[in-house]
């Protein structure tokens, strides 16, 4: 079975320090590099986002991480963060780069949202990951990043929405939980739709 990696917004603005940090995000670098070296078929996506999108609090004026209600269901609207050619923008700087096949930039439409690396938030529109992958024969994806509770929870889910063999390695994902308890339910929910949770030792054995 063919597999590739996906490697979720391991970005400045998520890494401790940044706009929109996820506690002790900087920690799936290592996970992510030993696995880049192991698959050479891997996809980095990077949030790139136009000022004024409409994931930002500051464009409604209301505080960050509140819910935007004026939506079914309603969003959550986050810090500024990953602005298109932004410092915050920027892969982490230990995060092996190089050793990607693909770059995929997701967010970068002001009037959408977007976690999952294969649809936006609509749900329709697609990113051009799913083609990709499926042109390259890929049948299973293994997927490390940021944040467990959104757009890891999100690219996992669609994945096997996909018909794809799904893996999260546990070492490799951190939460925002910016509501306590959201990436333990994040899981609950990847399991539930047949992602493999996977310590790093079953993947590269």
């Amino acid at each position: 079975m063919r597999s590739a990696l996906i490697v979720v917004d391991v970005q400045n603005d998520f890494c401790p320090g940044g706009a929109l940090a996820v506690p002790r995000g900087d920690e799936v670098v290592s996970v992510a590099n030993v696995l880049l070296e192991k698959l050479p078929l891997s996809i980095l996506t990077q949030d790139w986002h136009p000022l004024r999108h409409v994931s930002f609090a500051s464009t409604t004026g209301r505080p960050p991480y509140s819910l935007d209600e004026s939506t079914t269901p309603p969003r959550i609207l986050w810090p500024d963060h990953c602005v298109a050619g932004s410092e915050g923008a920027n892969f982490h700087p230990k995060l092996r780069t190089e050793l990607a096949r693909l770059v995929l930039r997701k967010g970068a439409n002001r009037d959408l949202d977007s976690y999952s690396a294969f649809f936006e938030n609509d749900g329709i529109t697609p990113t051009g990951l799913a083609g990709w992958i499926q042109e390259q024969g890929i049948q299973s994806i293994v997927v490390v990043g940021l944040a467990t509770d959104y757009c890891v929870k999100a690219t996992a889910l669609d994945g096997r929405k996909l018909g794809l063999d799904v893996a999260v390695v546990k070492e490799g994902i951190r939460g925002v939980d910016a509501y306590p308890g959201d990436a333990e339910k994040a899981v609950d929910a990847m399991r539930s739709a047949g992602c493999h949770m996977l310590a790093l030792k079953e993947i590269i054995r």
